[in-house]
């Protein structure tokens, strides 16, 4: 089918044009260099040192993406419109909604790659854990496998653009994802003291789950950034993605628990409550907090942190919600951007 076809050749070329941007490798290593020193950073608390590192390496990687989002959309699409290179193909016969799929996709697709890569580097770290005492070992297995992953992404990333003219950035971010991966699964086999322990023993199956919930959220952050990129710059783009972020992290604590006293003293008839928001408020209350995505949903850093599992049931209640939130956003920016003049 044609549009299939437009969608896939849209999607291709925003994938390969986003992990050649600078932006993404620049971004990937200092979370990266982040991440690894959230370790030894974890070590200065007075009680759990591995709790603390789990709160700030999964907000690492969560920030990292939220920036991401917000760059790699203005870039592949709000610059496009301000050099109307977007000419060249709505002057074609593609319709506005698949560009703007096209693009959503193939940002999502490099936005994954990234979260993969920092996924897996969090991972080798958390499997290193924080060292309570200095007599502790280090997991040398990590260390090594883990680092020699990283190095060897980045040398074959100098080989291709220095040998072949190839984008550095790309083909170190390609790479590093297989490299980590393969490094990740050997250290699963040794312990510190390079003894041989079955991979269950350092498997952490919450913790990829947690990953994959982050991976949800991605999704939702690429479609707020595609929304807002439709008619706003590189800037109000970036503060959009981080307000949303925040906000919604925050919309539990902000609207959540007011709608639920609402709720709550409004079934004992509270004159008190009746006065200070009355059903105007409540009402404007409840369509913020549908509208806002809540990504409360998809950070379990507490259910990590209290050793609790994650039902399947959650992450089957958190998956249509996610898509949901993806397909609304992205028909506001189909209709947004169908009304953009770009000629």
């Amino acid at each position: 089918m044609p549009f299939l076809e437009q969608l896939f050749a849209i999607t291709r070329n925003t994938f390969l044009e986003s992990i050649r941007q600078p932006i993404v490798l620049v971004v990937a290593a200092a979370a990266t260099l982040m991440i690894v020193m959230c370790n030894p950073f974890s070590a200065w608390t007075m009680r759990d040192d591995q709790r603390m590192f789990i709160d700030l390496g999964l907000a690492t990687v969560f920030l990292a993406t939220a920036i991401l989002a917000a760059f790699i959309s203005t870039n592949v699409l709000a610059r496009e419109i301000e050099n109307r290179t977007v000419l060249t193909v709505v002057s074609k016969p593609v319709s506005r909604p698949v560009f703007i799929v096209g693009k959503y996709a193939g940002v999502s697709l490099a936005m994954l790659l990234a979260l993969a890569a920092l996924g897996l580097v969090y991972m080798l770290v958390e499997m290193h854990g924080t060292l309570q005492t200095a007599r502790d070992p280090l997991h040398m297995p990590v260390i090594l496998f883990g680092g020699g992953a990283l190095i060897a992404a980045v040398l074959a990333g100098v080989w291709m653009n220095y040998f072949y003219g190839r984008s550095f950035a790309s083909w170190t971010m390609s790479l590093a994802v297989p490299f980590l991966g393969l490094a990740y699964l050997l250290a699963l086999f040794f312990d510190a003291e390079w003894n041989s322990v079955p991979l269950s023993r350092q498997f952490e199956g919450e913790m990829w789950k947690a990953l994959l919930l982050m991976g949800l959220a991605t999704l939702v952050l690429n479609a707020v950034a595609i929304a807002a990129s439709t008619r706003l710059g590189q800037v109000l783009t970036l503060t959009v993605v981080v307000g949303v972020f925040f906000l919604g992290l925050l919309s539990d604590w902000m609207l959540g628990s007011r709608l639920a006293e609402a709720a709550k003293e409004g079934a004992v008839m509270n004159e008190s409550l009746l006065a200070a928001d009355g059903p105007i408020a409540h009402a404007f209350f409840s369509v913020c907090r549908a509208a806002l995505p809540n990504f409360q949903v998809f950070w379990l850093s507490d259910a990590l942190t209290q050793k609790k599992s994650i039902p399947f049931e959650y992450i089957a209640y958190a998956v249509p919600y996610s898509l949901a939130l993806v397909a609304a956003l992205l028909a506001l920016a189909t209709i947004l951007f169908q009304r953009r003049e770009v000629g």
